[in-house]
């Protein structure tokens, strides 16, 4: 009897994590597995590149989990350099490219997992294309960037953004020597946080010496006689740039399969049951950056772009392959990030989400330590946090901090998890010592004034 034959689009964490699983449960008599990847590399951590930049890792291949000799070990056909330019669902089939022969053929499949990924934010400005104009999504990218330094004669840098990749890259910046001047056309950086939350990450920001710039809208990329960027143009303003790095975001990378008919949802990510079967199709799955998933607060669907998901749902998807089972039920949104020793941390729903899905909601924010206060070393933490109206359900926590600040927001993660009161959350029964913590942790002095404000509204 033939073995069943696994074609893989995408050589990241999804689509390798979902490979690697399904060799675990079938060997190759069982299961024929082929996976494509377009680029050099398989495996690695997309969220460590901000990290090699800046130095603080100093090897590229220290972001390498697996490299593709490892996998091929393991019984999976793995092509490099090879891009699949076509599906073709109806004849179960896929067409590659071979990128550096540039020849190309059709691979069938009767179980299929597309894993693209996404790809940077790149609006249609001019001069946007230019050299030394840096999108930061894969391990290439970040070298084209480490030559770009190398290479500056000047020490300006712009980066284009203020969330997640923006700030981190504005800190690798900072680190590398530049002087750092970061665009962002929003009301404060990390548009993540409710805005009184992001303006302590700007004030923070501007004493590390990066200028940030709120409501700047970039019209164009200026370039010099060279050909290269000069510097980032908006309605209001010039500023010079040798370097030029994108942190504006990511989106969905779903064209093969829009091509092919495929369900995509309002963000533009595919769309997928609990087992991340692409819905209406039995032998396809997805997973990782290019779908969306279930936001369990707000009880929609959205797209987060991170490696944690992806390892997950590849997880899921090579048990359900190799004869398994396994389910995704989804998201909370938690992401925590840092600028320096500034630490940022959000779960759950922001001010602007909660509103958009109809809920009614009190706030309250609070200023507390890491540690007990008297203990050497403790030092500010602020914890906003968000609870229904009248039920009391915990929807959202952010913070910002120093010293372990970001870490407890996996507290509030649990807690929007399995849908607890703020009122429940203050009889958790966290540790305590005066080096990690006060009396009452942070986030549960968030908890307890959540409650005295749900108290005064007369909803508890």
């Amino acid at each position: 009897m033939a073995a069943e034959r696994l074609v893989v689009i995408g050589g990241d964490a999804a689509g390798m994590s979902a490979a690697s699983q399904a060799r675990r449960l079938k060997g190759p008599d069982e299961l024929s597995i082929t996976a494509f990847e377009r680029g050099h590399f398989t495996s690695y951590s997309a969220c460590g590149i901000p990290y090699w930049v800046s130095g603080d890792v100093e090897q590229r291949d220290d972001l390498i989990a697996r490299t593709p000799e490892e996998h091929r070990a393991r019984a999976i056909d793995l092509r490099m350099r090879t891009e699949v330019t076509e599906i073709d669902v109806a004849g179960q089939r896929v067409r590659a490219l071979d990128r550096d022969s540039g020849e190309t053929s059709w691979t069938g499949f009767d179980k299929l997992v597309i894993a693209t990924g996404a790809r940077p934010v790149r609006p249609a400005l001019p001069g946007m294309d230019a050299a030394g104009v840096h999108g930061v999504q894969n391990l290439d990218d970040g070298q084209a960037l480490l030559d770009t330094l190398d290479r500056a004669t000047g020490r300006r840098a712009v980066v284009i953004g203020a969330g997640y990749i923006g700030v981190e890259m504005a800190e690798a910046m900072l680190k590398r020597g530049f002087e750092v001047t970061v665009l962002n056309r929003g009301e404060q950086p990390m548009a993540t946080l409710d805005p009184d939350m992001g303006r302590l990450v700007h004030d923070a920001m501007d004493g590390l010496g990066i200028t940030t710039v709120n409501g700047a809208a970039v019209t164009a990329i200026r370039t010099g006689a060279d050909g290269r960027a000069a510097a980032v143009e908006t309605a209001g303003a010039s500023y010079p740039a040798d370097v030029v790095v994108l942190g504006i975001g990511v989106e969905p990378e779903t064209a093969l399969a829009r091509a092919v008919g495929l369900p995509v949802g309002p963000h533009g990510g595919l769309l997928t049951d609990l087992s991340m079967r692409v819905v209406g199709h039995d032998n396809i799955w997805a997973g990782g950056d290019c779908v969306e998933v279930l936001d369990l607060v707000a009880g929609r669907t959205r797209h987060i772009a991170l490696g944690t998901h992806a390892n997950k749902h590849g997880q899921i998807i090579g048990s359900n392959v190799g004869g398994g089972y396994g389910t995704f039920p989804g998201v909370v949104g938690t992401a925590v990030s840092k600028v320096c020793d500034l630490e940022i941390a959000r779960t759950g729903l922001r001010e602007k989400d909660a509103r958009a899905v109809g809920l009614r909601f009190v706030t309250a924010t609070i200023e507390s330590t890491g540690r007990a206060g008297y203990y050497p070393g403790a030092r500010p933490m602020t914890v906003k946090m968000l609870a229904e109206y009248r039920t009391g359900r915990l929807l959202g926590v952010q913070i910002v901090g120093r010293d372990g600040a970001a870490k407890r927001v996996d507290v509030a993660a649990v807690a929007l998890t399995a849908g607890m009161t703020v009122e429940q959350m203050t009889a958790l029964d966290l540790g305590y010592a005066p080096p990690f913590s006060p009396v009452w942790d942070p986030v549960l002095v968030a908890a307890r004034k959540t409650v005295t404000v749900l108290r005064k509204a007369g909803t508890a």
